[in-house]
């Protein structure tokens, strides 16, 4: 990226698995010699005090306090849309503030990158003629996958039908129609608008920035070049530059750690859905008899709300805690990062996940 300024203001989306990597990445840009600058909302902030080197600027988002995101995937998408929204003027007041501000200043701002899911800001970044660039916190495929939806709906594959389930999407090589099927959208026709926005927002960029490498999806790179005219940077997985643990959103127990210390090398299986995914009943129970019945080790990060309907471990099978007895751990949250650097870790299970599959990838856990 060559650009004329150097320093860069940054605008994650405020969501654990997306601050994360926007944090990475800043760290990443510092290193180069940027100053760095994050804007971010009062919702889900992160501490400034684990950053001393960063800039932190708050903009209100119409959020009352201690507000709780629904796990429920077409309300994640309202509220991603209300965000946009609300936020739309606040961002524009500080940008304009800090590129005036910054006009004279020994390190002129160069570009905004926010999450490909701000779409808004580019009108904001088009006004003031800032250079855009979006950053896509996983992977090219699952973008992709987004970009084919509304073909997918319109051939009749989406919504899922059983019998298709296994079936090869004939558009997408080595993707089935269960692997695409990530939900069934009550409004279809306003899901398909989400999507058809924040593909147009990324159209509309000045560059799209990945937190992938070329060597895992080389083919879906060429296909996404096809759709996007756009230049595209593959300069991921960032976690292997920068950790970001001290970035967490939620209480990490570390207690965990000194179990793992206790276990067979190679041994222990680890599962976790995330911080903001939601599983039914019947999905809980499925992976609560499958780590009873391995008869391995294992670390299972279950996050208070990850149930529908439970307020923590009251889906768990009677007995089940005297059934793997030390065998098992049972966490809310973990320090991710150390639990799969841990020479103990042996495998590692989640939801579908850009970003975990891919620390999976790179530590060699299956």
């Amino acid at each position: 990226m060559k650009m004329k300024g150097r320093g860069v203001i940054l605008f994650p989306m405020p969501f654990q698995g997306h601050i994360n990597p926007m944090l990475q990445l800043a760290n990443i840009l510092r290193e180069r010699g940027f100053s760095i600058s994050i804007i971010h909302t009062h919702f889900n902030s992160p501490n400034p005090s684990n950053y001393p080197h960063f800039r932190f600027y708050t903009i209100p988002d119409g959020l009352p306090e201690n507000y709780v995101v629904s796990p429920d995937p077409m309300r994640i998408v309202s509220f991603i849309k209300s965000l946009n929204s609300s936020c739309q003027t606040p961002v524009c007041d500080r940008l304009t503030e800090l590129v005036s501000t910054n006009m004279e200043d020994e390190h002129p701002i160069a570009c905004l990158i926010t999450d490909v899911l701000w779409y808004s800001t580019q009108a904001v970044a088009d006004d003031l003629k800032l250079p855009r660039f979006v950053l896509r916190t996983t992977n090219v495929s699952s973008f992709l996958v987004l970009t084919y939806m509304p073909l997918l709906f319109q051939k009749g594959y989406l919504p899922l039908q059983d019998s298709q389930a296994e079936n090869q999407v004939p558009e997408l090589p080595y993707f089935r129609f269960k692997d695409v099927s990530m939900f069934k959208p009550i409004d279809v026709g306003s899901f398909l608008e989400f999507t058809d926005t924040v593909i147009q927002g990324t159209k509309a960029s000045s560059g799209v920035i990945f937190n992938s490498c070329e060597d895992l999806e080389e083919e879906y790179l060429k296909k996404f070049s096809l759709r996007f005219p756009v230049p595209v940077f593959l300069i991921g997985p960032f976690h292997k530059y920068f950790p970001a643990s001290s970035s967490s959103l939620l209480p990490q127990d570390k207690a965990c750690i000194s179990w793992l210390d206790k276990q067979i090398p190679n041994s222990v299986i680890y599962v976790s859905f995330g911080s903001v995914a939601a599983i039914e009943e019947s999905e809980f129970l499925e992976v609560a008899w499958g780590l009873a019945n391995s008869k391995q080790p294992f670390l299972w990060v279950v996050r208070p709300g990850v149930v529908q309907g439970s307020k923590w471990l009251e889906a768990l099978p009677e007995g089940f805690a005297e059934m793997v007895g030390e065998r098992g751990h049972i966490v809310k949250w973990a320090p991710q990062q150390e639990v799969l650097l841990h020479p103990s870790t042996g495998a590692f299970g989640h939801i579908v996940d850009g970003i975990q599959r891919r620390r999976a990838y790179v530590k060699g856990f299956p």
